[in-house]
């Protein structure tokens, strides 16, 4: 990280009342890693643990939806390495001297309690555990939820708890004490289980090294089924923990296998399709008892190896087609899968505004998994076979939006139109991120079959749970009047009746899409907090967007709110009122800009940037922002940025800004930071009075660009002098205060 200092020593009064309580606040964020169970029966009560970090007064759990109650029931903290050594000495001593049974329990006792200590410290980001008491209604939505927990320095980040329909049954805590252990369960049924590390002590390694993944367990599940039987089990893992930031592939990759009662394999999986959580299908071949076997498919081990897997004969939605339809329009649907019903729903997009929605289909009493439909204005027609070939090309009149299918493997669609000399032409296809396997690859041809522009992937960054981007878009300017040709195929030469995609033809429709990260905002009172806006611009837009905060509580306030022209992202702040909350709040941001001579506004989607495998990044959406003002590192008064705004910096040369902030306690040394400045902007010449501080701005003509606008993010921090007596390695420095967002525009001398 790029950061830019300036110091200031002297005896001055800071920012905060309570610096060392801020410092909790920004450093000790409330973070959660697993919940297991992962879910629940409607109708049912279930215990489950939250596995995270910095949970210390936990009150309460905020769920996504209706018909879920949750009661805290306990928080359990495993032994510091202070406590740890302390029992280890005390069983020492007392194993000189032990002669009695109960002392020899006493000290077994002992060292169960440091190995589990040690077990769990050895990942200190799941090392502590809250008990919930969940309460699911009978008539709970099935479907998955969302769970954060709210503590007493704000609110974690969110995990997914599952609302299901079957009996469920959970493996034993001691489970797999054999290798041959086997949990019987009948079927249709919901089995919660974790993946977590085998036989190797982790007590045998000092606290700082114990390796972090053991080798994993198997677990089993025995069941008697009936010859004929059309089984459908279904995984949930990595959609329940959609990226683990220290792992590769950055999430826990499950196996199942099915096997008959004297061990053959009837079946195997590892995924579906391009998803990495398997769903196995199998006619069952005899009536007897099988296993259902699941692991890591490399043997890993962990206790956020969580996983949920549903089985039974279960209504599944495998592929459907068209993969969207017209707004304010029925759509017949045609749907392929397992144990379904019918093979066609209807589906009313009537008063539904352009978008995803989701799309289920019955089975007995049971609903299916949940397929995403796209939902647009623009004209629409079905694929018309034969189009393989440019002569046999199916004509189409921009705008239109093509759904089709890659009949078999190595087919092409070939799609042509009229344009002239200069137009704009974008071409889009939709099909991987609405469940398609397709891998598509699109090329723009003029008549005598020359390229005029081709795509394989293109990144949409909208698209958070996708690790391979491999829809196709590509834009471009037609060089003369005449007949053009679209041809889309799988790069893979894959196809089949599920290879269905929606391929959008016409001009550019310039737009934009908004997400804010964290999700999560927790702020002492009265404080500043940075938050990052995307800007996920589409078919070429590329103006100003200005924020703001809709339907705000009084107090809130947004500094920085304006995206540049061409940025993807703006770092800005929000200012919360002055005084704790005593429940957190929703907060809804939106985008205004001005697109094709009209004003266009859409709501920021709030999403959490996770990190997978140690480098890649993705925005995850979540089911909305919220706020929790706390009272940890409250002001006593609002922090003032005195300048005009936006500062105008000159290049190779300075600007000076003033600060007002309260004065209420003495520290010895004052540093502001430019916190991810731009290259070839510093911070210096840093003087602090009694009403606030002054500092300046200063441009490097070799890096800054004249023109360059965004927001600089200003943090304050103190150094704690030492106390009488105390050693001055004593000294602490402490997050005291970050400072309203300030908007800055390099400007020429």
């Amino acid at each position: 990280m790029n950061r830019m200092r300036c110091f200031l020593v002297t005896s001055v009064v800071v920012l905060v009342a309570s610096a060392s309580l801020a410092a909790a606040q920004q450093q000790n964020t409330p973070h959660v890693g697993y919940v297991y169970p992962a879910g629940g029966q409607q109708g049912t009560t279930v215990q489950a643990k939250i596995g995270g970090r910095y949970l210390d007064g936990v009150t309460n759990a905020l769920v996504s939806g209706r018909g879920i109650r949750v009661e805290v029931v306990g928080h359990d903290k495993p032994l510091t390495q202070r406590e740890i050594t302390d029992l280890r000495e005390k069983a020492a001593e007392m194993q000189k001297t032990a002669t009695t049974p109960a002392a020899r329990k006493e000290i077994a006792d002992i060292r169960m309690r440091v190995g589990e200590s040690l077990r769990r410290n050895a990942n200190q980001g799941l090392a502590e555990i809250v008990t919930l008491a969940v309460t699911i209604d009978a008539d709970a939505q099935p479907g998955p939820r969302q769970f954060r927990l709210e503590t007493a320095l704000g609110l974690s980040n969110p995990l997914v708890f599952s609302v299901g329909q079957v009996p469920e049954f959970q493996e034993k805590e001691e489970k797999n004490a054999k290798s041959d252990s086997e949990l019987p369960i009948t079927l249709p049924a919901t089995v919660n289980g974790r993946i977590v590390p085998g036989d190797v002590d982790r007590a045998q390694f000092p606290l700082r090294q114990a390796p972090q993944y053991m080798p994993g367990d198997v677990d089993r599940y025995r069941f008697t089924a009936r010859k004929g039987q059309d089984l459908v089990c279904i995984v949930s893992a990595r959609d329940l923990m959609p990226y683990l930031a220290d792992a590769v592939p950055g999430w826990f990759q499950a196996t199942l296998t099915l096997l008959d009662a004297s061990g053959r394999e009837v079946a195997y999986e590892d995924g579906f399709r391009f998803q990495p959580d398997p769903v196995l299908r199998v006619r069952v071949p005899a009536d007897g008892e099988y296993v259902l076997e699941i692991k890591d498919a490399l043997y890993r081990g962990r206790e956020d190896f969580v996983y949920r897997i549903a089985v039974g004969e279960l209504p599944y939605i495998t592929s459907i087609f068209p993969l969207g339809g017209s707004a304010g329009a029925k759509t017949v649907v045609s749907v392929n899968g397992w144990n379904l019903q019918a093979n066609r729903v209807t589906m009313d997009t009537t008063g539904a505004e352009p978008g995803f929605y989701s799309l289920t289909a019955g089975g007995g009493n049971l609903a299916s998994n949940r397929v995403p439909f796209a939902v647009d204005t623009l004209p629409e027609l079905p694929e018309r076979e034969p189009n393989s070939v440019s002569k046999h090309a199916q004509r189409v009149t921009l705008p239109v939006i093509v759904n089709g299918r890659i009949q078999e493997p190595g087919d092409l669609d070939v799609y042509s139109f009229q344009g002239r000399a200069g137009d704009q032409v974008v071409a889009e296809v939709r099909a991987r991120r609405l469940g398609s396997p397709l891998d598509s690859s699109l090329e723009l041809m003029d008549a005598l079959g020359r390229r005029v522009a081709f795509n394989d992937d293109h990144e949409d960054k909208g698209a958070g749970l996708l690790t391979h981007h491999a829809d196709s878009y590509l834009a471009a300017t037609l060089p003369a009047d005449g007949t053009y040709l679209v041809r889309i195929g799988d790069t893979q030469r894959q196809g089949g009746p599920e290879f269905g995609y929606r391929l959008r033809i016409g001009p550019p429709r310039p737009d934009f899409e908004l997400r804010v990260a964290p999700a999560e905002i927790n702020a002492g009172a009265g404080t500043s907090v940075p938050v990052t806006v995307y800007a996920l611009r589409r078919d070429g837009f590329d103006g100003d967007i200005t924020l703001a905060l809709k339907d705000a509580s009084d107090g809130f306030m947004l500094s920085g709110g304006v995206i540049p022209a061409g940025q993807a992202q703006v770092r800005v702040t929000l200012t919360v009122p002055p005084v704790a909350m005593k429940e957190s709040v929703s907060v809804s941001l939106e985008g205004r800009a001005a697109v094709q001579g009209r004003t266009v506004t859409h709501r920021a989607i709030a999403a959490n940037d996770m990190m997978q495998a140690f480098a890649y990044r993705h925005l995850v959406p979540t089911d909305g922002l919220r706020v929790s003002v706390i009272a940890r590192g409250a002001t006593r008064a609002m922090v003032r940025v005195l300048a005009p705004q936006p500062v105008k910096i000159p290049v190779d040369g300075t600007t000076r800004v003033r600060v007002a902030f309260p004065l209420p306690r003495a520290f010895e040394k004052i540093e502001f930071e430019l916190s991810e400045p731009p290259d070839g902007v510093s911070l210096r010449d840093l003087s602090v009075t009694q009403g606030g501080a002054e500092f300046v701005l200063q441009a490097d003509p070799a890096k800054a660009k004249p023109g360059l606008r965004g927001n600089l993010i200003v943090t304050v921090s103190g150094e704690r002098a030492p106390q009488q007596n105390q050693p001055a390695a004593a000294r602490r420095r402490l997050p005291l205060v970050t400072l309203p967002a300030i908007p800055f525009e390099i400007t020429r001398k």
